[in-house]
């Protein structure tokens, strides 16, 4: 499984400290996260000084709001991620002029929004979008579609017709504000509802926010969302923890 973070998620707007965080992980996967405007240009020109040789999959995420950029200078600046072959995430709010997006052909990944977005929350939100822009694939964030419907419908229809554009996977938990967490066992429950559908080599991105000590953790944790030996393994280890407890508490009130 090629899995590993977000640099944005461990160390907000500190994409060296979140390198160093990584190094000696076991992750294989990193998404450079440029999120915020203020952050760009200084990854941008930090690229060629950046040791990366650990991981497999590299992706950069363009920022999420323009203030300060220009559309067309925010694309043109993106070639230079394009030149270095890495896929780029970007949010379909930001994409007003579709022409100068489709110059990135298919590096562009658009990721699915929570509840806070106009656009690109639902299966035809994306479908529209991707009609004007046929080259893009899909960064699926599953916990922003799960807010958007916690049932999972939603994320079921978008993974069976979209499936073939699903190239990045965003996974962690996300509370009512919108603010990423980590994961716990009811989002990895609703996370297996569709990860079946999902082809094992796409590569996943956690965002979760997590210290040096529980990036291990945190990996392990998430595999058990695609892994169905070692999610029933941990069932079954749960069940037994739960078994003697009860039995301690039973012992303790005899």
């Amino acid at each position: 499984m090629n899995i590993g973070f977000s640099t944005g998620s461990l160390a907000l707007g500190d994409f060296k400290s979140a390198i160093n965080m990584l190094e000696g992980s076991s992750a294989t996967v990193i998404e450079l996260s440029a999120l915020r405007e203020q952050e760009f240009e200084t990854l941008l020109n930090c690229f060629d000084r950046l040791d990366l040789r650990q991981f497999k999959y590299i992706s950069f995420h363009a920022p999420g709001k323009l203030r300060d950029f220009s559309e067309e200078m925010l694309v043109k600046s993106l070639q230079k991620v394009r030149d270095c072959g890495w896929p780029i995430i970007v949010h379909p709010d930001v994409i007003q002029d579709f022409a100068l997006w489709r110059s990135l052909g298919t590096y562009v990944l658009i990721e699915n929004m929570d509840k806070r977005k106009p656009i690109g929350r639902t299966t035809a939100d994306l479908e529209a979008i991707f009609e004007l822009l046929p080259e893009a694939s899909l960064c699926l964030d599953l916990a922003h579609v799960r807010q958007v419907d916690p049932t999972m419908t939603e994320a079921t229809i978008m993974v069976k017709r979209l499936r073939h554009r699903v190239k990045q996977l965003h996974v962690s938990d996300v509370n009512s504000r919108s603010i990423h967490e980590p994961l716990n066992l009811e989002a990895i429950f609703a996370f297996r509802k569709v990860a079946h559908f999902i082809d094992p080599a796409v590569p996943i991105v956690l965002e979760s926010p997590v210290p040096k000590e529980r990036i291990e953790f945190e990996m392990r944790f998430a595999s058990l969302i695609f892994d169905d030996t070692k999610f029933q393994a941990f069932i079954e280890s749960f069940k037994a923890y739960m078994q003697l407890k009860e039995h301690s508490t039973q012992k303790v009130t005899s």
